[in-house]
């Protein structure tokens, strides 16, 4: 056999034995990624409580934090727990296909060492001569001038078989001692999960006990609450309506300008407006660190499961001093001073706006171009609480958005 084909045969057969395990690998990836992933938000959730944990904050908060790590740490197990299903699946397989190559092997050298004892009998050149000279006429003394050509080839063939399958065998030991060696460290590392979350959930009915004692004072606070962001969003959606009348009187359409839903815009709009929608679920977050406390929709309350929360965009707590960003370039349409909260800044892109919540400071003014990632303002922190909130709303027209449908892994 030629070096050439020999190089194939290696190949075809180091493939073959690996493809399943090529194969799962890409699953393995996905998830490990999934699991870094939560695991730095856990990290990011723990170093901003941790930042918090001198000032006052109240139960409702408290009890949020909690469910919020509950529900990220619960995730965080259950994708370890596919992890090591999967490679279960895979070390079993392998197991197997261990099991098939040594077997194999086995049979190759048995069969190889037949035929060398029989090549060891008719081995003296004589013998060779003898068996060409017998032959009646050319024709057949060449044929077997051919056999033995072919049989010294399927000699050297079945060698080649045997070290290629030697190397797939211990290949294959190697991944089996890797997989075990990974799901061991999966294994504790989920038994120490499942502790903290013991504990999380222990906080949980700890905190949940003393809220239910007076559970009619915190459902009042939070429909309070409820009832000032239900203001501030219908003080956002006014001027976005007032906006895209606007933008309808100025291009001069048909549509009545009190009717209309939806904004009449420029060519450069457009065009900035399909720029925006083509960065769909990969805008960059309003802030640098964060975690989304509050999501965007209806959902219950995590204190008084028969009180509805709806949530028109997210919120996201942040550390102390976080700078706000631009998501996309555009142009400031408005910043709004509610008398009962902190500032909000409203940006324009096409047909499209991002509003932001709670600001401390504002860097912009109405009307300015900004870019993506510009810094545009700094998050509120309340004193009493030391919690830094930015709340963050997207709207096409007149319609809200899924904010974790356009930001990046949110």
């Amino acid at each position: 056999m030629h070096k050439f084909q020999h190089k194939i045969l290696v190949f075809a057969l180091l493939f073959f034995c690996s493809a399943f395990v090529f194969s799962q690998s890409g699953k393995q990836k996905e998830l490990e990624a999934r699991r870094l992933e939560l695991s730095r938000e856990i990290q990011q959730i723990n170093a901003l409580l941790t930042s918090n944990q001198s000032k006052e904050k109240s139960q409702i908060s408290q009890i949020e934090d909690l469910n919020h790590k509950v529900r990220v740490r619960e995730n965080l197990i259950k994708v370890t727990n596919q992890q090591a299903n999967l490679l279960t699946r895979e070390i079993n397989s392998n197991q197997k296909q261990i099991t098939t190559n040594r077997n194999e092997l086995t049979l190759l050298k048995e069969s190889y060492s037949k035929m060398l004892q029989k090549a060891y009998k008719n081995k003296n050149k004589q013998s060779r001569v003898m068996f060409l000279l017998s032959a009646t006429n050319f024709k057949q003394a060449y044929k077997r001038v051919q056999y033995l050509n072919q049989y010294a080839d399927y000699q050297k063939d079945q060698a080649d078989k045997i070290k290629v399958k030697t190397i797939a065998l211990q290949e294959a030991n190697t991944n089996l001692l890797v997989q075990k060696e990974a799901k061991s460290k999966l294994v504790a590392e989920n038994k120490k999960e499942q502790i903290i979350l013991e504990i999380e959930r222990k906080q949980q009915e700890t905190i949940m006990k003393s809220i239910k004692k007076d559970l009619d004072k915190y459902t009042a606070q939070i429909k309070n609450k409820q009832k000032e962001a239900r203001l501030i969003d219908n003080q956002i959606d006014k001027l976005i309506r007032e906006a895209i009348a606007a933008s309808n009187k100025k291009a001069n359409t048909k549509t009545t300008t009190k009717k209309s839903k939806s904004f009449a815009l420029t060519a450069e709009a457009k065009a900035l407006a399909a720029d925006f929608l083509g960065s769909k679920g990969k805008l960059p977050w309003p802030v640098e660190k964060g975690v989304v406390k509050l999501r965007y929709g209806k959902q219950p309350s995590p204190v008084d499961r028969n009180l509805t929360i709806n949530s028109n965009g997210v919120r996201i707590s942040t550390e102390k001093g976080a700078k706000v960003r631009a998501v996309f370039n555009g142009e400031v349409m408005s910043i709004l001073k509610p008398r009962r909260s902190n500032p909000i800044v409203m940006i324009k892109h096409g047909n499209y706006i991002t509003t932001y919540q709670n600001l401390g400071k504002i860097y912009v003014k109405t009307g300015d171009k900004v870019t993506t990632k510009q810094d545009i303002g700094e998050v509120f922190t309340n004193p009493t609480t030391g919690e830094t909130i930015l709340k963050f709303r997207i709207d096409k027209d007149d319609k809200t958005q899924n904010p974790s449908s356009w930001i990046y892994k949110m």
